[in-house]
């Protein structure tokens, strides 16, 4: 298969000033689409599920959007907040000064959260660099030159009270995208993601735990190349978007390198399995992928998830996808991580029970009942999107009275 294009991201740059934090709350506190106001909620009902969150921007508006996240969510418990280190410069990929505080402030205010931060391995990291120069600074990293860069953050991280924070290092390496990827030299790509762990690891007070994460398929590489052992890796997870245009939901559990073959490896090294980042893309809005995503996460039991949520990815702050915003909801409306409440056993029953799980609220339907005695107008798709609906003619036309 071709390698997969990659996606534009926007909005991984340090924060510029730390009153963004309170700037950001008032402006954002009642999230997208508030002034349009909200679609009708579907009926409350916790369920248990994994840990979940969303990558709602790289800085302290990313930390105040999640409160209006779950808020849209019917009170969902957002455990997870997720955000990238910029990968411009090394001071950056250290951690620099402000731009962690408001992210391990969030943290630390409830103990059962978590934060996830995706960690560049090389600075100039979106800059296009080539391959010869890639294998020749994977080179140098595996011989120590960057470990002191990887030790100034491990200590920042623990000074700021996160020492259990879930590091992304490297992630996507079986891409062309980023300076930090594998391809070039994977055996010096292996051995520099185990510097930079036990570097890392050295750090007195720490409890990181390393999440190797390729993007879903066989990309410029395959994933398995790229593996640096068991004993730097604490979890496997794996990037997968809706693409690439066509292909089914199916298909991308059984494609070489798929969703299929990450739990299965994961399954054989004993590691548990993650997808720091999903969402829609090259196949539109597409309903069916979304609700088989949740219903693939659900089953597998992730230690998280987080979707990418922005435009054409996801759900809440992209109007572009009202279909799979409306399973997005549906599913996750009330979700928590606790046990199902049961209901207590009575002193003497009299024949054994069978608890009843609450019903999952359905799915809003998207498409406008007809009026009765009104037969619709196939117009075709573009003129229905912009009329807002189908067209209908009456049959009792002529028997009305004039």
């Amino acid at each position: 298969m071709a390698a997969r294009q990659s996606r534009t991201r926007s909005g991984r740059r340090p924060a510029r000033a730390a009153a963004a934090v309170i700037a950001a709350a008032a402006f954002l506190a009642a999230g997208p689409g508030a002034a349009a106001g909200e679609p009708a909620a579907p009926e409350p009902g916790p369920k248990p599920g994994p840990a979940f969150g969303a990558y709602l921007d790289y800085g302290p508006r990313g930390v105040a959007r999640m409160a209006a996240l779950s808020h849209w969510l019917g009170g969902a418990e957002l455990r997870v907040g997720h955000t990238y280190l910029p990968g411009d410069r090394w001071s950056n990929i250290e951690g620099a000064p402000g731009f962690l505080d408001v992210w391990a402030d969030w943290r630390t205010r409830k103990a059962d959260r978590m934060l996830v931060l995706n960690v560049p391995m090389m600075e100039r990291n979106e800059e296009h660099v080539d391959d010869d120069e890639v294998r020749d600074l994977l080179r140098q990293g595996a011989a120590g030159r960057f470990d002191h860069h990887f030790r100034a953050l491990a200590e920042r991280l623990v000074a700021l009270k996160v020492p259990d924070t879930v590091l992304v290092l490297g992630w996507e390496m079986n891409g062309t995208t980023y300076t930090h990827r594998c391809g070039p030299d994977p055996e010096a790509w292996k051995t520099y993601w185990n510097r930079i762990v036990t570097t890392m690891r050295a750090v007195p007070g720490q409890r990181f735990r390393f999440d190797f994460a390729p993007s879903r398929g066989r990309d410029a590489v395959p994933w398995t190349q790229c593996y640096p052992g068991d004993a730097t890796v604490d979890i496997i997870g794996m990037d997968s978007y809706d693409q690439p245009r066509g292909m089914s939901f199916d298909e991308q559990v059984k494609e070489p390198y798929g969703l299929q073959a990450h739990v299965d490896f994961a399954k054989a090294h004993g590691k548990p399995v993650s997808y720091p980042e999903w969402g829609l893309f090259r196949n539109g809005d597409n309903a069916a992928y979304m609700r088989r995503m949740l219903a693939w996460m659900d089953e597998h039991k992730p230690v998280y998830n987080t979707v990418t949520d922005y435009c054409p990815h996801g759900v809440w702050q992209c109007d572009d996808n009202p279909r799979s915003t409306a399973v997005y909801r549906s599913v996750l409306f009330g979700r928590t991580d606790e046990p199902e409440p049961t209901a207590p056993t009575p002193p003497e029953p009299t024949s054994p029970t069978t608890p009843t799980a609450p019903p999952v609220p359905p799915v809003p339907s998207t498409v406008p009942e007809p009026p009765v005695g009104c037969s619709p107008l196939e117009l075709g798709d573009w003129v229905e999107y912009w009329l807002g609906g189908k067209l209908c003619m009456r049959l009792d036309w002529y028997a009305r009275d004039k």
